[in-house]
């Protein structure tokens, strides 16, 4: 058993900085690169482009960069956890494997592929044997939007990563798997814990939930003395050094920007936190409320004392369906009376589309610049802003009706209040809405299926 393995955060979400998985390979010693590129709206992208190609639905950009880190990787062993395969997982490791080969690598290089996700294909099996899949939000039964659906996964959890792992795998490419998963699993696999072993699962699932949206746990978008975050254009994703008994320690590689300090960490705990005693994942229940934290260094803060629970008997599914059109215009009004001249275009606007006989389940009206951000805590606008950009957005199920209101934006120009600005790139585009639908199922439903291929 190892003593301590490194885990380094390479990707926060699909888009994040392109060269920083190859910053963390590069940088220093690390022994895992943990890769998260899906969020709930992903899986409906992907889906749409695998209906348009049965080759694509899965993070294209993990493939040139395997491509580029790869050769380093299999030369200083360092393994790679990614939920880069979207919904065609199978798809993406072909294509590793091609680079793999093509960079000389056959026989060199194990990837682990983990499916059972996806649970498209069985929604109607689902809902005919009385499994509802109601919405954890309003209660609703899926069968309300069944024929709308664009995307339906259940977010596994580590230990099928654990097995690709335990068989061999140096890069394990999963669907919709938990982004705390992709940390937690390296630890199970290296330190042997057991599945039912709680404090230290919750342990790994806190450290993964703190280095899950990279840069954001090491100065990025940190509320805390932001004005002294030294470097960010050059800023260090974070790495998690963890110990057998489930303490680690959170940092970043030398000579990068960024800051790894306990304000910073404090942050990324409270992110996307809803009862701290119940962080439900399918491997445990952590409680953020028994997480300690002390600076141990530059750059350095220890996490211990964290305390877990027995994980639940259901899955959470992720599944997304088509909620009708919108469209968003804007204009932007100059001093004098920027803010005044902003509202008294909305209302001419809205008074139009009236007169259009246009209906929409909302009208949504921002003046940014003056109370988009804050609403009403703003307060009264000063008189004297500079220039307001009016906002106006309009959603609903008739695709004509918002069309209708992108050819309403221009004419203010000439036929509202003066000194206007801002109407850039054309006419706003109508865009379909892409809903999301939270649920639960037993976890008995789901069967995970973990395949491990040679280059």
């Amino acid at each position: 058993m190892r003593e301590q393995v490194r885990i380094a955060a390479g990707q926060g979400f699909w888009g994040d900085l392109p060269d920083a998985p190859v910053r963390q390979v590069e940088g220093g010693p690390i022994d895992y690169l943990m890769l998260d590129y899906l969020a709930e709206v992903t899986m409906s992208i992907m889906q749409k482009q695998r209906s348009r190609d049965p080759n694509a639905g899965y993070a294209k950009d993990f493939v040139p960069l395997m491509k580029q880190i790869l050769p380093a990787c299999v030369e200083r062993n360092i393994k790679v956890t990614a939920n880069a395969g979207g919904v065609n997982v199978e798809g993406c490791a072909d294509a590793v494997r091609e680079v793999a080969r093509g960079l000389g690598l056959a026989g060199k290089v194990r990837i682990g592929i983990v499916t059972g996700d996806d649970m498209m294909a069985r929604l109607d099996d689902l809902l005919s044997r009385g499994i509802e899949l109601r919405n954890m939000d309003t209660g609703a039964p899926l069968s309300t939007v069944r024929d709308r659906i664009q995307s339906a996964n259940a977010y596994l959890g580590a230990w099928p990563m654990v097995e690709a792992l335990n068989r061999g795998a140096q890069i394990v490419i999963t669907g919709r798997a938990t982004d705390t998963g992709l940390t937690l699993a390296p630890m199970i696999h290296e330190f042997g814990w057991a599945n039912d072993d709680w404090n230290r699962l919750a342990a790994g699932t806190i450290a993964g939930h703190i280095i899950e949206c990279g840069a954001q746990a090491s100065g990025g978008n940190c509320q805390f003395e932001w004005r002294s975050i030294p470097d960010l254009a050059n800023v260090g994703f974070p790495i998690v050094e963890a110990s057998p008994d489930g303490t680690f320690v959170v940092t970043k590689h030398e000579n990068t920007g960024g800051r790894v300090d306990t304000p910073a960490v404090k942050e990324q705990l409270v992110y996307e936190m809803g009862d701290p005693h119940e962080y439900i994942t399918p491997d445990c229940v952590g409680d953020f409320a028994t997480v300690q934290l002390c600076d141990d260094g530059a750059d350095r803060v220890r996490v211990f004392g964290i305390e877990g629970r027995p994980a639940t008997d259901s899955l959470k599914v992720s599944i997304s369906y088509s909620a009708g059109y919108k469209a968003v215009g804007t204009l932007v009004y100059a001093w004098p009376d920027a803010y005044e001249k902003a509202q008294v275009a909305d209302k001419i606007l809205r008074a139009r589309l009236e007169r259009l006989s246009l209906h929409f389940d909302q009208v949504l009206t921002e003046f940014v610049g003056a109370n988009a951000t804050h609403g009403s805590l703003a307060g009264e606008p000063a008189r004297d802003l500079a220039e307001v950009q009016l906002r106006v957005g309009v959603r609903g199920d008739d695709r004509n009706a918002v069309e209708r209101f992108t050819k309403e934006i221009a004419p203010l120009i000439l036929t509202g209040p003066p000194a206007v600005t801002g109407f850039a790139g054309g006419r706003p585009k109508v865009e379909e809405i892409v809903a999301y639908w939270p649920a639960l199922i037993p976890k008995s439903e789901i069967k995970s299926h973990v395949e491990v291929i040679a280059a």
